[in-house]
């Protein structure tokens, strides 16, 4: 059974930075691309980023590209979501997802929430001074 399991959420103010983790069980990083969504209050859920299973393909929405980098430890079987310069437009519940696809969705079919198999509970992300 597939488990994953966020943390790292909090309060930070704009243009500070903060990492999010996501620790997954039942599975091995190597066969599976894992990626981030977020959901902010009253909007739909949106693509964030994700990593293939060989670490080689990464992929980000235009909103995230050039300030959060996604990055994996295999070793404790953990994906990492590092948000710099952060915006208050970042503030949601962000959601860690997996896709049994070692490469992972192609890029115009990331973005649906469907592509993705399984869910983690969802950390909160505030961006406010």
């Amino acid at each position: 059974q597939i488990q994953l399991v966020e943390s790292g959420g909090g309060l930070v103010q704009p243009g500070g930075s903060l990492r999010l983790s996501c620790e997954a069980s039942g599975i091995s990083f190597n066969y599976y691309a894992i990626g981030w969504f977020r959901q902010a209050p009253g909007k739909e859920r949106e693509f964030v980023a994700y990593i293939s299973g060989a670490g080689v393909i990464t992929y980000y929405a235009d909103s995230v590209k050039g300030r959060f980098t996604i990055s994996r430890d295999l070793g404790k079987n953990t994906i990492y979501l590092q948000m710099n310069t952060m915006k208050p437009e970042d503030t949601a519940v962000y959601y860690c997802v997996s896709n049994q696809v070692s490469r992972g969705p192609p890029p115009e079919a990331a973005h649906h929430a469907s592509s993705w198999s399984d869910w983690g509970q969802g950390t909160q992300v505030t961006v406010s001074s």
